[in-house]
């Protein structure tokens, strides 16, 4: 999975009805479903501002709900509370760590998911 920024592009792009925004500059990608934002990440791992992790780390915001964001961070080193979001309802993934390729598939499809079900039923992307 994302062993990269490229691949992890490709999959928030697969999502149903996302897109990708750069409302920070171009070194910084953001994923909205809707209008909504599911996903940060930075691109070309260039930016001026090296991040939460240091330079040339990957790493990625995904939102999530408070019970699960906070046992996310106990129970995985990876996962700290989100960097310059709402340290409740997003967390941050360390992507040059140990969290396996399917857990972190899991929490980009669970952020995507939890927008989702915040949007009123008319405004929700058919899969």
């Amino acid at each position: 999975m994302p062993t990269s920024d490229e691949d992890l592009d490709r999959f928030c792009r697969d999502l149903p009805s996302a897109e990708v925004t750069h409302p920070f500059g171009p070194e910084t990608s953001v994923y909205k479903v809707r209008g909504r934002m599911f996903a940060m990440f930075p691109t070309g791992m260039t930016a001026v501002d090296p991040g939460p992790l240091g330079v040339g780390r990957l790493w990625v915001n995904l939102k999530a709900v408070p019970e699960h964001a906070a046992a996310l961070v106990a129970q995985h080193p990876e996962v700290s509370p989100g960097w310059h979001m709402n340290k409740r309802h997003w967390i941050t993934l360390d992507l040059a760590g140990d969290l396996p390729d399917r857990t972190v598939e899991d929490l980009v499809g669970n952020s995507y998911d939890c927008v989702i079900a915040a949007m009123p039923a008319t405004r929700r992307p058919l899969a």
